[in-house]
């Protein structure tokens, strides 16, 4: 689906920790379209590779709001508050492996704050309704 005239693009610097600490530089590039309002496109572009995560909107706001010892979300990718709270790490586990990412928390912030603007939490269902249309049309005429 391509994005609505309404979505909210950000990226913001980021860098992946390795297991010795080192750190190298990626960029999380965050889309928020209205018309799939449950859910964060995160494109995390590294200097040889992407990795495309789709995160659940209200995953990352309470991420903002975690710290390490209860972190959001219980499977394959967890958020919270760094020990400074000015970090937000990003824990990503799939068949690929496992990735630590730490960046800025404010950018984040302000993605899903202007995102709450475009959709309130509570009232995702009611911006589903076109596209839910749109596909039982699409389906029946098939």
């Amino acid at each position: 689906m391509a994005d609505s005239p309404h979505a909210v693009h950000d990226a913001v610097p980021m860098h992946l920790v390795l297991p010795d600490a080192s750190v190298l530089p990626i960029r999380a590039d965050l889309t928020f379209d209205p018309a799939d309002p449950y859910t964060v496109r995160a494109d995390f572009v590294g200097s040889h590779s992407t990795s495309t995560w789709l995160i659940g909107r209200e995953l990352f706001a309470h991420g903002i709001l975690a710290d390490a010892a209860s972190p959001a979300g219980t499977g394959d990718v967890r958020v919270w508050r760094d020990e400074d709270p000015t970090y937000l790490l990003i824990s990503l586990s799939g068949v690929e492996g496992d990735a630590l990412l730490a960046g800025p928390a404010e950018p984040f912030v302000q993605f899903i704050s202007t995102s709450v603007k475009l959709v309130p939490f509570g009232q995702e269902s009611s911006h589903m309704e076109d596209e839910i249309s749109r596909l039982i049309t699409s389906l029946l005429q098939a």
